[in-house]
């Protein structure tokens, strides 16, 4: 026989509860009138109760439960820059030969209002992302990443995020180009046509990449202040970047 879970008995001793008030008082007080009356109607406003929880207070309580799942996944994405992510952008950034546009596009500073970064994100979706692949050091590159392949890993294994639409495929893709570089035995002799389908997938990284890299600097813009202002000092796309404050 199935147990009857503990919220069936809650709502039977409640019911039993409403049932004898209600008896009580026409016992006491009479007026059975009055009660059948007060019966209608708040059977009647108990549907707008139900209509109040469900549309506003449970949309309330989503929201505040997606904000803070998106704060922990930004937490999540300030360790994966602070150990893959800038280091990758300022060795994509070197190589591509229209890193001025793409340095002063992202220069951003503390004085950036809403259109500012509206403008900066327009810009770099506009951007043509270009690496000259003989400037990288695909050897050094491979090393790199076959190194941060656990972190990479334990962040897949991350469900929360999946509330982040564009980091996921940026993952993907991270990935993807670290075992196409982890299955090339010598990365010294490949032919042109192996380093142009390599310089796609550095592509694909690299445009992924500065996407989700300025989405995460806007989020600091907006609730960190103190880590923002690190991250104005050792903007990867700046090469004088330095994280020494000379400045009152």
């Amino acid at each position: 026989m199935k147990q009857v879970s503990w919220q069936v008995w809650v709502g039977l001793v409640f019911i039993i509860c409403a049932v004898s008030v209600y008896l009580l008082k026409s016992f006491l007080i009479g007026h059975i009138d009055d009660t059948v009356n007060y019966l209608f109607n708040a059977t009647g406003f108990l549907f707008l109760n139900v209509l109040i929880i469900t549309l506003v207070l449970n949309e309330l309580i989503q929201f505040r439960e997606k904000r803070e799942r998106l704060t922990k996944v930004n937490m999540v994405i300030e360790v994966f820059f602070s150990e893959i992510g800038r280091t990758l952008l300022s060795c994509f950034c070197y190589a591509d030969p229209e890193k001025e546009r793409l340095q002063q596009i992202l220069a951003f500073s503390s004085e950036w209002d809403d259109r500012a970064w509206a403008a900066g994100k327009q810009q770099i979706e506009d951007h043509e992302y270009m690496v000259a692949i003989s400037a990288i050091d695909l050897t050094a590159l491979k090393a790199f990443l076959k190194e941060k392949k656990m972190f990479l890993l334990r962040l897949y294994e991350n469900p929360a995020l999946l509330e982040h639409g564009s980091f996921s495929p940026l993952l993907q893709s991270v990935f993807h180009l670290a075992e196409e570089l982890e299955n090339r035995k010598d990365l010294s002799s490949l032919p042109e046509s192996d380093l142009v389908h390599l310089s796609g997938d550095i592509r694909r990284v690299y445009n992924q990449l500065t996407g989700v890299y300025l989405q995460y600097i806007r989020h600091l813009h907006r609730n960190y202040p103190y880590l923002f202002s690190l991250a104005v000092r050792i903007n990867p796309f700046n090469e004088k970047a330095d994280a020494i404050v000379t400045e009152s």
